[in-house]
């Protein structure tokens, strides 16, 4: 699977939040169309068939790119 950028993955984690809270308020033919496509996009960018399944990969991308920017870090301390 081809890795999201981190941008990239919270911009649509976003989008996907706003969407669900749109719909939870105020459901429309319009707010489901804007839930149900942004879901398929979490889906495509995480290589999930759900969006339980989505959400936990995104959970688990976001801590490698913590880990990874962390470890980084520390890195860059050892070096100075």
């Amino acid at each position: 699977m081809i890795l999201p950028a981190e941008k990239e993955l919270r911009a649509v984690l976003a989008r996907f939040a706003q969407a669900r809270i749109d719909h939870d308020v105020r459901p429309t033919g319009r707010t489901s169309r804007a839930l149900d496509d942004v879901t398929y996009t979490l889906c495509v960018i995480t290589g999930a068939r759900t969006a339980e399944e989505a959400l936990r990969t995104a959970d688990a991308l976001l801590a490698r790119y913590v880990d990874r920017t962390s470890a980084a870090q520390d890195d860059e301390t050892l070096a100075a």
